[in-house]
């Protein structure tokens, strides 16, 4: 049985047409431009920002990709009720607020510019310490990690690289699997598919599927 909101015409890609793909949505826009590129870790949405990143800067423009996964609360708040919990995995790993102050707020037409890369060392439990890094009038911002649409977070192109539960299941190191649960509360209660301009099939990451629309809600 299809998922919810997957009905539609898809059309097969390789990497390099996705990116090519996401790119040409993203330079038809003039100004500056947010794009989150979510999907699960097995789905690479950090390779696709980095792939896309590069052809951006190709044509001319500023570009700056964050990795989620360096905007993760403090280990005393993400872990508090264990390394394992899929409740806070869904909803109190990310620090959404400090994405909004120092990468999406910045970045978007009234803003100042001025973009925080990385924020919190999760490794070594700590700040990196960056400095921000302009991006000009026209320059583009690419958010790349997982559970992050339908959480009201500003951008002007949704990117959801989508993974049925089975193929995610395959994918996922064993000593993940407890994510799962998280990743199918995700899809249930945020709705990525319904929230996406660009949806993703990744369950087979070298044949993926891509349907496009025009736009809509985040």
């Amino acid at each position: 049985m299809a998922a919810r909101g997957t009905t539609g015409s898809f059309r097969p890609v390789d990497a390099a047409a996705l990116a090519d793909h996401v790119t040409g949505r993203v330079c038809a826009r003039p100004g500056r431009v947010r794009v989150l590129l979510d999907g699960p870790p097995p789905s690479a949405p950090r390779e696709l920002a980095d792939d896309v990143a590069q052809r951006v800067r190709l044509r001319g423009r500023a570009a700056v990709v964050v990795d989620a996964g360096d905007y993760l609360r403090p280990a005393s708040v993400r872990l508090e009720l264990g390394h394992t919990d899929p409740d806070m995995f869904l909803d109190g790993w990310v620090d959404e607020d400090a994405l909004r102050r120092e990468v999406l707020g910045p970045a978007g037409a009234d803003g100042s510019g001025m973009v925080l890369p990385r924020l919190w060392d999760a490794d070594r439990d700590r700040s990196y310490r960056d400095r921000p890094q302009p991006i000009g009038p026209d320059g583009v911002v690419l958010l790349a990690g997982s559970r992050l649409l339908g959480r009201g977070l500003a951008c002007e192109l949704a990117v959801h690289l989508r993974m049925a539960a089975a193929a995610l299941a395959r994918h996922l190191p064993g000593d993940d699997h407890w994510m799962l649960q998280a990743f199918a509360r995700y899809e249930d209660e945020r709705d990525p598919i319904g929230s996406a301009d660009v949806l993703v099939m990744a369950d087979h990451p070298d044949r993926r599927a891509l349907r496009d629309r025009d736009g809509g809600p985040r």
